[in-house]
């Protein structure tokens, strides 16, 4: 994969990623690329887009028949909400010499409505998803899946951008990314409430601290700790995060995310898992998963 192979790129959204992308490989040398986005000549941040473009040196089109017309290679990076009408816009004018990946941030289901509707058009099709973020430019993290994934790593990773394959099953990338988003937004979520709190109490700043202290160490050190202990303890933990509530909202505060994780420990209570392990704390989280799955009657889907 260290040729590089000039291809029409198609980008369907100009905002912070399609512009970051355009402006990226513009400047690491791919001479064609052509963006659709529908605000880009009718809209509020109208002549922020066409600056943008102006500046990088990428074309802006006014139609999704102009941009196939002008592409081979389409990358959509449109909020996920608008993956579904995008493929329907693009349906009539896609063909068989495309190839369209979409990168939106959508469930797996989303993404395998995009393929459906597309699907009659020949189009060679896949999903993708972002893991980085533009501070790292156009080289941040993404992920790509389906039978247009790995053509598309190969063609863009000379380029400088970073795509990692995860496997021929469309929806996977994308799998991935929103499963995973539960524990980074949450993170962020949980932030935000422990910090608003600490603050009404005047102790934010060493609260953060021993935070900090308890976290630095590598996260699956984190999990391997607290998932296993945490099903013997559950009942323990779900009590103290009730409290944590109650302080919460004390400093006026509204405890969404403590009485949400508080609930989810009580369901973890609920398992009886305790008596399953009998009192013992396995030695794995995948045992400690695998005993959470099994009570709760989840069985495993069929990945056909």
């Amino acid at each position: 994969m260290t040729d590089r192979t000039q291809v029409r790129l198609g980008l369907v959204g100009y905002g912070e990623i399609g512009s970051t992308l355009g402006a990226g490989l513009r400047g690491a040398g791919l001479e064609q690329i052509a963006c659709y986005d529908k605000y880009a000549f009718d809209g509020p941040y109208a002549d922020l887009i066409q600056g943008r473009a102006r500046e990088a040196g990428v074309t802006l089109v006014r139609s999704n028949a102009e941009l196939a017309e002008a592409s081979d290679l389409i990358v959509s990076v449109t909020p996920g909400a608008a993956s579904l009408e995008s493929a329907d816009a693009f349906a009539p004018v896609l063909t068989g010499r495309h190839t369209f990946l979409d990168f939106a941030s959508a469930t797996p289901k989303i993404k395998q409505g995009v393929a459906e509707r597309l699907g009659p058009s020949g189009a060679l099709l896949g999903d993708g998803a972002i893991e980085g973020t533009p501070l790292h430019g156009y080289s941040m993290r993404m992920l790509s899946s389906g039978p247009a994934g790995e053509r598309v790593r190969d063609l863009l990773v000379p380029w400088g951008m970073q795509i990692a394959f995860t496997g021929p099953v469309l929806g996977t990338a994308s799998g991935i990314k929103i499963i995973r988003s539960v524990l980074i937004k949450g993170i962020e979520a949980l932030t935000d409430e422990m910090l608003l709190a600490a603050r009404q109490y005047g102790i934010d700043e060493v609260v953060l601290a021993s935070a900090c202290k308890t976290l630095a160490r590598p996260w699956m050190d984190t999990v391997q700790s607290l998932t296993p202990s945490g099903v013997i303890h559950a009942k323990r933990r779900a009590e103290e995060l009730e409290m944590s509530a109650d302080a919460v909202a004390d400093a006026g505060v509204e405890p969404i995310m403590a009485r949400a994780v508080a609930q989810r420990l009580r369901w973890k209570e609920s398992l009886g898992l305790k008596d399953h392990f009998n009192g013992v704390v396995p030695a794995t989280y995948q045992e400690a998963l695998d005993a959470m799955a099994l009570r709760a009657g989840l069985t495993r889907p069929d990945p056909a």
